[in-house]
């Protein structure tokens, strides 16, 4: 296994950017947004997390996203983050896991907040499309 493709240790928020990938995270859920369904059928729910740095947008896809509740403290591995709508957002990538690993008890801070940062280096084309 290359460097690359292992996971990094313990990210934390503040040190995202944009094209960020292979993360592995531990973050609490502060609230869950409303679900949107995709126009194939997917369930598609966006989650504001945080951890002792800085909150961000966490977006979750089917299954996964139905578990989530306000309060779990959760382990990302594989993780990346991109520009959604100009807006910094964490994904679990393909062949990544989420799992809860306890609840309350996590010291966080949701300010910053990435996803409300605006990035101006960053290229339109690098929005993540699935």
């Amino acid at each position: 296994m290359s460097k690359e493709d292992r996971p990094k240790c313990d990210t934390l928020v503040k040190d995202l950017k944009a094209g960020s990938k292979n993360l592995s995270m531990v973050l609490i859920i502060l609230e869950i947004g409303k679900v949107t369904i995709t126009k194939d059928g997917h369930e598609l729910r966006t989650a504001k997390v945080a951890d002792k740095s800085a909150s961000i947008n966490l977006t979750v896809w089917d299954k996964p996203g139905t578990l989530l509740q306000p309060g779990d403290i959760i382990r990302l591995q594989k993780a990346y983050a991109n520009m959604f709508k100009n807006s910094l957002t964490l994904y679990v990538g393909k062949g990544g896991e989420l799992q809860k690993v306890g609840d309350f008890c996590l010291v966080f801070s949701e300010t910053p907040n990435m996803s409300d940062i605006v990035l101006d280096d960053v290229p339109q084309n690098q929005n993540q499309k699935r």
